[in-house]
């Protein structure tokens, strides 16, 4: 079969036969906004570097201050506790809203409600100040003396207080996320899973959960992105992150635009370093990459070779290479 010229652009032929050069397009208007949106970003900055009240040189010392290291230390970890938190109990959530208990709906739907509908920083509040309702909290046998108290307030510290805060409000916004990820999985599956005698508690775990975690691993590093930025509403209960620290120094010192300006920047940083996990997250789970067929190894692609060299040299019947013969001189 003969091989096919393609032509290029420049080389398409015309109504008439002959080669039409292809003229680009400018945008001229484009690369005026462009050019403006340039200029206008360019003097913002260069504002902002040489205004005269910003302490630069105080910035670059409060960069690295011991203090701020620390803080962005326990910004992570009430990130990635409060991530993990709200992940599981969006689960739990998810399968709740989803389960033909209406007890069970009606629970799950009541809970992402409530918190849903109420800041966050009303929730950290609270929480912070639980021992107003609940002065000691006490777990014990039911009917028994027998168990433990302990007093509100020390239980419920700055830390305490932002990993349940924002952990508990997470997990609403997660199960929203859970259970669109387990409705995209196929109903078949679900139908083959009881068909082959599975129970419900099983069937979610061996068959959809795992399905639906491609859909639900991607938007679960927007939601740990956005729980960097939302720490910095811990510094209204003193939970010792980044924006706590940089308050408490700023108030000593009054370096109040250059510690945000600190605190700014780590944020940043923070985020751009979870865009990239993120990057390669998407990259592995996303919906593009379930499509993709995965390439044979090596030790794979020697036995497929093998195969293949066996089948083209084992004797054809006579029918078989009549019909080959045939195709080949249809194609040519």
């Amino acid at each position: 079969m003969p091989k096919q010229r393609v032509l290029r652009p420049a080389q398409l032929k015309g109504p008439d036969g002959a080669l039409a050069p292809v003229v680009k397009l400018r945008h001229l208007d484009q690369w005026f906004v462009g050019a403006l949106a340039l200029a206008v970003f360019a003097w913002l900055a260069f504002t902002l570097a040489t205004n005269q009240n910003i302490r630069w040189s105080e910035v670059a010392g409060y960069l690295f201050f011991p203090k701020i290291i620390s803080g962005i230390w326990v910004t992570l970890m009430i990130s990635v506790v409060a991530t993990v938190l709200g992940l599981l109990l969006g689960i739990l959530l998810a399968v709740m809203r989803l389960a033909h208990n209406p007890v069970l709906n009606w629970l799950a739907t009541l809970y992402i409600w409530f918190f849903r509908g109420t800041p966050v920083l009303v929730q950290l509040i609270f929480w912070y100040n639980l021992a107003f309702l609940f002065p000691h909290l006490v777990v014990k046998i039911p009917f028994t003396t027998i168990g433990y108290m302990w007093d509100t307030n020390d239980v419920m510290t700055g830390f305490t207080s932002a990993l349940l805060g924002l952990g508990l409000n997470l997990a609403a916004y997660f199960a929203e996320t859970v259970r669109a990820g387990i409705q995209a999985v196929d109903t078949g599956q679900s139908e083959a899973a009881l068909a082959l005698g599975m129970t419900n508690g099983k069937r979610m775990r061996k068959i959809v959960l795992p399905q639906a975690l491609r859909i639900i691993i991607p938007p679960t590093g927007n939601e740990f992105i956005s729980m960097l930025k939302t720490t910095s509403l811990v510094y209204v209960v003193a939970g010792n992150d980044l924006m706590t620290n940089a308050s408490q120094i700023y108030k000593q010192n009054n370096l109040i635009m250059e510690l945000l300006i600190v605190a700014s920047i780590w944020y940043m940083v923070m985020t751009a370093i979870a865009t990239f996990f993120q990057s390669k997250l998407e990259a592995k789970f996303g919906a593009d990459a379930v499509r993709l067929v995965r390439r044979p190894g090596f030790i794979q692609r020697l036995f497929l070779r093998v195969g293949s060299n066996a089948e083209s040299s084992a004797p054809q019947p006579a029918h078989v290479r009549e019909d080959v013969t045939t195709m080949g001189k249809e194609m040519s």
